[in-house]
């Protein structure tokens, strides 16, 4: 696999930034209280609150934004340590067009929560009796800032361009440091790549598995490990990503991508349930395609 490429032309850097308040709070008098009841040496309890308890509103965000972080994931490769990733610019509109509902969704979510929030204090106090106090809680006019969702988009540094004005020598070195950097940047988001087609490919490899049991009398049969419309749904969804997240355009790469939509092609998840025939001959070609593998 050749990465000395620069993907300056087919890439761009995107971050995303979901920032929420998560409504808890540390109650020390209560962690105190139970260190004492079970006679701990030290401090060793942190007694969290939760300050929306039993209203569902908050979590809904939170939940919303996990989400959309794990979407984001699911689209980019990693390229730097502070969250920066690696968008490939085939899958850019798509990207941005589902990034900006997904953030209209999050500010409608986060709007319905601050109108109905005095109402949800009222509530959460119910549920948490003496445990409530209300200066625990953020004033309405401060609350909205604890909550974002931010995205920005940036090029991708090509690999060798550095210009200091320093001597020849030490240029040469940083220049060196720089493109090593980018090459092991690299080599770790197709390494991304890899990984996530060898962890669907041995997913679907455990789960197609025709297992022998005998029954009382010594008599095989066959029977069948039980496995969701997810298994075959979300390798469909690998196969279509892995043509954007490929950037490297490597042929090992594509092969095992377009062997593996050969299978998924032929058999849907109903198919793979039910006949023995085509989960045998399934799992024969997704082992296949993992025996060709290599890192």
């Amino acid at each position: 696999m050749n990465n000395s490429i620069s993907i300056g032309s087919s890439a761009m850097l995107v971050e995303l930034s979901i920032r929420s308040w998560t409504g808890r709070k540390l109650d020390k008098s209560v962690s105190a209280e139970i260190d004492v009841a079970k006679n701990t040496k030290t401090s060793v309890v942190n007694a969290n609150k939760n300050l929306m308890a039993g209203t569902g509103v908050l979590d809904k965000i939170i939940k919303y934004a996990a989400n959309a972080r794990a979407w984001h994931i699911s689209q980019t490769l990693p390229w730097t340590d502070n969250g920066s990733r690696l968008l490939p610019m085939s899958n850019f509109m798509v990207y941005k067009d589902q990034l900006g509902k997904m953030e209209e969704g999050y500010n409608a979510l986060v709007d319905k929560f601050i109108d109905a929030y005095p109402n949800l204090i009222t509530a959460a106090a119910f549920q948490l009796g003496d445990l409530f106090e209300r200066t625990e809680y953020p004033q309405i006019h401060t609350l909205k800032q604890r909550f974002a969702f931010g995205y920005t988009f940036s090029p991708v540094p090509n690999a060798g361009d550095f210009r200091i004005d320093i001597n020849e020598e030490a240029k040469a070195e940083i220049i060196a440091n720089c493109n090593k950097a980018y090459e092991d940047r690299l080599n770790n988001a197709m390494r991304d790549a890899w990984e996530r087609l060898q962890d669907c490919l041995t997913r679907m490899s455990d789960r197609l598995v025709v297992d022998v049991v005998h029954g009382a009398d010594g008599t095989p049969s066959h029977e069948f490990r039980v496995f969701r419309d997810s298994l075959v749904e979300n390798a469909k969804e690998l196969v279509d990503m892995l043509q954007h997240l490929n950037l490297t355009k490597d042929p090992m790469m594509e092969q095992a991508r377009r062997d593996l939509k050969h299978v998924l092609d032929k058999y849907d998840a109903e198919t793979l349930r039910e006949s023995f025939t085509a989960r045998t001959d399934a799992k024969a070609q997704v082992d296949a395609i993992l025996n060709k593998m290599s890192f």
